[in-house]
């Protein structure tokens, strides 16, 4: 049987999604692998998402579907997104994790593979921090957790402003959010994604 890859990502603005499809495309670059892309449920009400604008933004995810706690045991590697809410996660991705009690219990996530990606509006935002607190709970489950290895050239790029880190994939919105991936990031993103799915596969077989 495929192995199965899971990202699993919150978006308020859209920059996860853009990191998410990236992540996509790098994990279904290795044959033999099942890819799904999830959102978590948004939990902000809706007042507030229209008045901010992440109603229109996301829009453009709409159809994506809603995943459900027991539904990350179903996959062989799973890959988290969330934007960086003061060096964190953000409420919503945190409130998804935190329902998976009856996982640990049972240690339906040992030794599955997992990776985190981010986005903050500055350079130095909190994206390190966001994937390490990330990468303690995904411990928790006894998960395997890998990142980015200095092997992927984008890494080193010092040319212009990139996330992007051995941790994980990044992104910088800007501090209006106008700012998208860049080039470099969409591409360390794809690089994380095929990562963990060769690796998937190889624990799996």
């Amino acid at each position: 049987m495929a192995a199965k890859v899971y990202v699993v990502f919150h978006s308020f603005y859209g920059h996860i999604y853009e990191l998410a499809k990236a992540e996509v495309e790098g994990a279904k670059s290795v044959p033999g692998v099942e890819v799904k892309l999830f959102r978590v449920a948004e939990t902000v009400p809706e007042d507030i998402l229209v008045k901010s604008g992440a109603k229109a933004a996301q829009a453009a995810f709409a159809d994506v579907p809603v995943i459900q706690p027991d539904q990350l045991a179903e996959a062989d590697g799973i890959i988290f997104g969330t934007p960086t809410r003061y060096g964190n996660a953000t409420s919503q991705m945190r409130s998804f994790i935190d329902q998976t009690g009856p996982l640990f219990a049972k240690g339906l996530l040992v030794n599955k593979i997992g990776g985190v990606f981010t986005s903050s509006n500055t350079q130095h935002g909190g994206q390190e921090t966001t994937i390490i607190t990330m990468a303690i709970t995904l411990l928790h489950h006894g998960m395997i957790v890998v990142g980015i290895p200095y092997s992927e050239a984008g890494l080193f790029e010092a040319k212009e402003v990139s996330g992007g880190s051995p941790y994980g994939a990044s992104t910088i919105a800007g501090a209006d959010g106008s700012r998208q991936p860049s080039a470099n990031e969409l591409n360390l993103a794809r690089a994380q994604g095929k990562r963990v799915a060769e690796l998937a596969k190889k624990f799996k077989g």
